[in-house]
C-alpha cells in the first residue's frame, strides 16, 4: 500500500493548502476547524499545522467564534491586471522577511526560456548579495539556484543548456564533468537543500529548494560568506520550511 504523502513536506503542503483555501472560500460566514477536516480529509493536526501557515500569510483569518473566512491577501493576489504587481510586491516582503529570518541574502529564481533568471532578491548590509562575477545564466552548473532548477528539467532540456552554456571551471571546487553533475543532479532528493560550497565563487556558500507552480520552475535560495558557513545547513533548513509559503503566493 503506498504511503499517504506528509502534509507538512513542503511541497505537499501546499497542494492541502489549497484544498483547505477551496473550503473555506464556500463559507462566506466561516467554517469551523472540524468542517474542514471532514471536508478535506486531514487530520487536525496536520490541518492546524496549515492554518497556522495560512492565517501568517494572511489567506484565511480567525473569526470571533473560533470559525475561518478568507483572508485579505486572497483578493490581493487575484485582482485581474493587478495581480502580477502585486505578486511581486507580496513576494518581495516575504523575501526581505525571510532575509532577517535565516540571516543571509535570499533569491527567487526560474527558468524561463531555456535561461536561468534571478527574479527577485533580498539583501542588506550584513546580508550582501552574491557578487555576480561570472553571468549566472552561464553558470547553472556552479550554482545552488542553478543546479536546483537543472534537477527540474529532463535529461533531454539539461543536456540543452549544457550544450550552449559549458561547465566552465570557476573555482577549484566547480564541478566540470558532465557525467559527474550529471549523476549529482539524478541523485539530489526532492526534499533536501542543494548546496554550493565555493563552486561559482571563493568566499560565499548557498543553499536551495525547488519552487515548482505549475510548469513553471523555480527556486528559493540563499547566500552566506564562508565565515557564516558554520549556519548554513540552519538556514538551508530555514529556507525549506519558508518554500511552503512562497509556493503557494506563485500557486494562487
Amino acid at each position: 500500500m503506498a504511503l499517504r504523502p506528509d502534509p507538512t513536506a513542503p511541497f505537499h503542503s501546499v497542494q492541502y493548502a489549497l484544498r483547505v483555501l477551496e473550503t473555506v472560500a464556500k463559507y462566506t460566514g466561516g467554517v469551523s476547524e472540524a468542517q474542514i477536516s471532514r471536508e478535506t480529509g486531514l487530520p487536525r493536526g496536520h490541518l492546524a499545522h496549515l492554518l497556522q501557515m495560512l492565517r501568517h500569510e494572511e489567506y484565511v483569518e480567525r473569526t470571533a467564534d473560533g470559525g475561518y473566512v478568507t483572508g485579505e491577501a486572497v483578493p490581493l493576489l487575484t485582482a485581474g491586471r493587478d495581480r502580477t504587481k502585486a505578486l511581486e510586491a507580496r513576494l518581495q516582503r516575504s523575501l526581505t522577511v525571510l532575509r532577517d529570518t535565516v540571516g543571509a541574502a535570499v533569491y527567487l529564481s526560474s527558468y524561463v526560456d531555456g535561461e536561468i533568471r534571478i527574479t527577485q532578491y533580498a539583501d542588506g548590509p550584513r546580508t550582501p548579495k552574491v557578487n555576480e562575477w561570472v553571468d549566472f545564466r552561464s553558470a547553472a552548473h556552479a550554482m545552488a539556484a542553478g543546479k536546483c532548477l537543472l534537477t527540474q528539467l529532463d535529461h533531454d532540456d539539461r543536456r540543452d543548456h549544457l550544450a550552449r552554456h559549458r561547465t566552465a571551471r570557476l573555482t577549484s571546487r566547480t564541478i566540470t564533468s558532465e557525467k559527474l553533475l550529471f549523476r549529482k543532479l539524478d541523485a539530489q532528493p526532492a526534499t533536501v537543500p542543494v548546496l554550493d560550497l565555493q563552486e561559482y565563487a571563493l568566499g560565499t556558500v548557498c543553499a536551495a529548494v525547488p519552487i515548482t507552480a505549475g510548469r513553471s520552475v523555480g527556486s528559493l535560495a540563499l547566500s552566506l560568506p564562508l565565515e557564516h558557513a558554520h549556519r548554513l545547513r540552519q538556514a538551508a533548513e530555514a529556507l525549506n520550511r519558508h518554500a511552503a509559503p512562497m509556493l503557494l503566493s506563485m500557486a494562487l
